[in-house]
């Protein structure tokens, strides 16, 4: 296997670093100005982790690509980190958009396409009840007061490494000693992480196990696979198991789609025929503007028939005056029925087995250390040798220098993936040929890198 010459990777980021600047003055220009108003100079802080010297900023979007405001324009991957999955600004889900907004935007009561909207998803995710929500974090927030509410118990246990939107008790982490801790960067935790969290490997159900026997778990809070670490696949029989010991210690079990959906039309859930009792998901569901949704199985929902006071649902901490809107709900019911469809999914997979095969080919031929794993329409590639098997290995894989240089210079060369972690996801409208411009720059990326 082929080592990276780290001085020659310098020299080659530097350059990298030189050609943005070269090529983005406009953007430059309005990084500038923001800073004049807005914290970071960026509406969210987040946009500042770019490896440039500062974000682009966009000028238009159209299915699965971009232009930024310098004109150029890009194949992108990133899609808004799965917001976007349904592609930028597709046809049929603007024109419902466009018509609702006409007829009005928020009511505080239901329209027709929320119906529609719960019978699709339990089609799709099999649980036969669902509300609405604005974001993830909040359709997370939400299922876990209710999980609290039925069990009487207070914690919740999550993977190590997980993602979970902003939930404060998923970022919880282990030490080197195996204790929780606040995850890095966890911003005024309300509390000490582990009187709200207990943390498991994926894979672990040891680990698993010893976390459900104390009692007082109320649910388990889990992604089918780890996404935002770089993926991290289940090994065969896990969610089996997983679901036998939520069930022998009375937990809860909440599977959170929200990257995971990728694995087809019901995401983890119907592909690998998981059994949970709630399922949470956000981002993609309304091509782009806010939704997002939680599903129940028909005993949960007796039971929180039987646990709520409907005088106070208002104040009771589930819920906004935003969530189920009846412009999220049109948007939801045209990206669903019209976009995001079976049809879609089995096209978007089949690109992202053949972004998977050009990565990998490129990996072999160069005879590098390095690795890609894919969950349906997404895929990711680690600069290690060995697939990750938990979260823990996943993180010692990151590489602080090669990510960021193979991110700038695919986006110098007009192709986006996901600047936190190298991951492509596949949209309705990505082609071969988007698919196939990654695998060429990839390869000539690699190609620099080892001096070929």
């Amino acid at each position: 296997m082929r080592t990276i010459d780290r001085s020659r990777l310098n020299e080659l980021m530097q350059r990298e670093r030189q050609r943005f600047r070269e090529s983005h003055p406009e953007s430059g220009k309005l990084a500038e100005d923001a800073k004049a108003s807005l914290l970071y100079g960026v509406p969210m802080n987040w946009m500042v982790r770019w490896p440039g010297d500062h974000p682009l900023f966009v000028d238009r979007a159209e299915g699965a690509h971009f232009w930024d405001v310098d004109g150029n324009e890009f194949v992108d991957l990133c899609l808004g980190d799965t917001g976007g999955m349904a592609g930028h600004a597709p046809k049929l889900a603007v024109e419902a958009v466009a018509a609702q907004a006409a007829k009005g935007i928020t009511l505080m009561l239901p329209t027709a396409d929320a119906a529609w909207v719960g019978r699709e998803m339990t089609r799709r995710f099999g649980l036969p009840y669902w509300q609405f929500a604005l974001t993830a974090t909040d359709a997370n927030r939400f299922v876990i007061r209710w999980a609290r509410s039925i069990t009487g118990r207070a914690k919740i246990a999550v993977h190590h490494w997980c993602y979970h939107g902003s939930v404060d008790e998923s970022f919880a982490g282990l030490d080197a000693r195996g204790q929780v801790v606040s995850r890095p960067g966890n911003i005024g935790p309300p509390v000490p992480l582990d009187q709200t969290t207990r943390v498991v490997e994926i894979n672990d159900l040891a680990g698993l196990e010893a976390a459900l026997a104390h009692g007082d778990v109320a649910a388990c809070l889990f992604e089918p696979a780890l996404t935002n670490i770089g993926i991290v696949l289940p090994e065969p029989g896990y969610h089996e198991a997983v679901r036998e010991l939520c069930t022998k210690y009375g937990t809860l079990l909440i599977i959170d789609e929200t990257h995971t959906i990728s694995a087809g039309p019901g995401g983890c859930t119907k592909a690998w025929n998981l059994r949970p009792d709630f399922v949470t998901i956000g981002k993609t569901l309304g091509a782009g503007v806010p939704s997002a949704a939680y599903g129940m199985s028909a005993p949960l929902a007796e039971r929180i028939y039987a646990n709520t006071d409907y005088r106070n649902a208002d104040v009771g901490g589930i819920g906004g005056t935003l969530a189920g809107n009846a412009l999220s709900l049109a948007a939801m019911r045209a990206t669903l029925g019209q976009v995001l469809t079976d049809d879609a999914f089995e096209r978007m997979i089949a690109l992202g087995e053949r972004f998977e095969r050009g990565v990998r080919e490129v990996i072999a031929s160069r005879e590098l250390p390095w690795h890609v794993v894919r969950l349906g329409c997404r895929a990711e590639y680690l600069f290690r040798p060995e697939v990750a098997r938990n979260g823990a290995e996943a993180a010692a894989g990151q590489d602080e220098a090669l990510d960021p240089f193979i991110h700038l210079y695919l986006l110098n060369r007009g192709v986006l993936i996901t600047p936190f972690h190298n991951m492509a996801l596949m949209s309705p409208a990505t082609t071969a040929a988007d698919v196939d411009r990654h695998t060429e720059l990839f390869g000539q990326a690699t190609d620099e890198l080892i001096g070929r």
